[in-house]
C-alpha cells in the first residue's frame, strides 16, 4: 500500500492523506484513484477562485537572443505561495508559453465582443451557404479554436500539449491550496508593427 501512496502521490502531487483515501476509495485501482483526485483538485479550485490574489510576482522572459520579451504578472493570495519555487517556475513557464504562442487575451471573457462578432462574420463567409442547425454548430466549433489561438487560458500548454493552460492553473491551485489570477502580461518582438 505504501508503494500505491507513493507512486500516486508522484502522478498527482497530491499529499498522503488524500492519496491514501483516493485509494481506499478507488479499491487500489490507481486510474480510478487519479480520476478521484483530479476532480477533488478541480472542486477544490473552483471554490478557491472567489478568494481575492493579491499578491504575487511579476516574471520576465527574453527569448531568441533578445528578440522577444515577457512580462507576466501572476497573483496569488499570500506572499509565502509568492516566493514558493512551484509557483516561481508556474509563472516562468507561463511567460514562456506567452513567448511561444502569442496569446492576445488572458481568458475568452477578455475578448471583445466586436472581435468575436468580426469573426463570426469571417467564419460564416467562409462556409457559404450551409443549413442553419449545422452553421451554429460549425462557428462554434471555429470560434472555439480561435479562443485557443488567442487566448492563454485555451491554449494547449507547451509542455504538455495534451492538457490546457487551464488545465495546469487548476492543478496549481490544487497543489498550493490558494486562489492563483494570470492578470496580465505583455509581449514585446523586435520589428512589430505598433
Amino acid at each position: 500500500m505504501i508503494d500505491e501512496i507513493k507512486k500516486l502521490r508522484e502522478l498527482t502531487n497530491a499529499g498522503i492523506v488524500a492519496c491514501k483515501k483516493a485509494l481506499h476509495d478507488a479499491e487500489g485501482n490507481m486510474e480510478k484513484a487519479v480520476e478521484i483526485l483530479r476532480k477533488q483538485g478541480i472542486a477544490m479550485a473552483s471554490k478557491k477562485a472567489l478568494r481575492q490574489a493579491k499578491e504575487g510576482r511579476i516574471e520576465s522572459y527574453i527569448h531568441l537572443g533578445g528578440k522577444i520579451g515577457v512580462l507576466v504578472e501572476v497573483n496569488c493570495e499570500s506572499d509565502f505561495v509568492a516566493r514558493n519555487d512551484d509557483f516561481k517556475n508556474f509563472v516562468k513557464d507561463l511567460a514562456m508559453q506567452v513567448a511561444a504562442s502569442n496569446p492576445l487575451y488572458v481568458k475568452k471573457e477578455d475578448v471583445p465582443k466586436e472581435v468575436i462578432g468580426k469573426e463570426t462574420e469571417i467564419i460564416k463567409a467562409q462556409l457559404g451557404a450551409k443549413p442553419a442547425n449545422a452553421l451554429d454548430k460549425i462557428v462554434e466549433g471555429k470560434l472555439m479554436k480561435f479562443y485557443e489561438e488567442v487566448c492563454l487560458l485555451e491554449q494547449p500548454f507547451i509542455k504538455d500539449p495534451s492538457m490546457k493552460v487551464r488545465d495546469i492553473l487548476t492543478s496549481m491551485i490544487a497543489k498550493i491550496g490558494e486562489n492563483i489570477v494570470i492578470r496580465r502580461f505583455v509581449r514585446y518582438q523586435v520589428g512589430e508593427e505598433l
